[in-house]
């Protein structure tokens, strides 16, 4: 399965997102909270995200969902280091709706591009 790393601003965000996500994608698919900073401020740690990015790789790839753009920033200094080996993504894509679709598409056994794909589909998703 593709592993699915949130990285926000807010620990809270984060964890809690990551909770819904894994109830509705199930168990089998590594959904991994990277949020907050030091002693419970607000902020996003290149050492928080690499440790979820870490967590969440179970060899088919990890898709990276970002909250607010110095967020975006953490991870992109991350994969331009070199950290990424090629199989993570950073996508462009709604934080929640973006993350759901992502978990529940892996869930399916789909490839890392489908699961990007489906995040990245999620910013047309209307909800009435």
């Amino acid at each position: 399965m593709v592993g699915i790393v949130l990285v926000s601003h807010s620990f809270e965000l984060a964890h809690g997102l990551a909770a819904l996500t894994s109830q509705l994608a199930g168990d089998e698919v590594r959904v991994e909270p990277a949020g907050g900073g030091p002693n419970g401020t607000l902020g996003t740690t290149d050492d928080t995200v690499r440790a979820a990015i870490a967590r969440a790789d179970r060899g088919q790839g990890v898709v990276v969902l970002a909250d607010l753009g110095s967020s975006v920033l953490t991870v992109r200094h991350l994969l331009e280091e070199g950290h990424g080996n090629g199989h993570v993504r950073l996508v462009d894509a709604p934080f929640v709706e973006g993350a759901i679709a992502a978990a529940v598409t892996s869930s399916a056994g789909q490839d890392l591009e489908d699961v990007v794909h489906a995040a990245e589909e999620a910013r047309g998703a209307r909800k009435f």
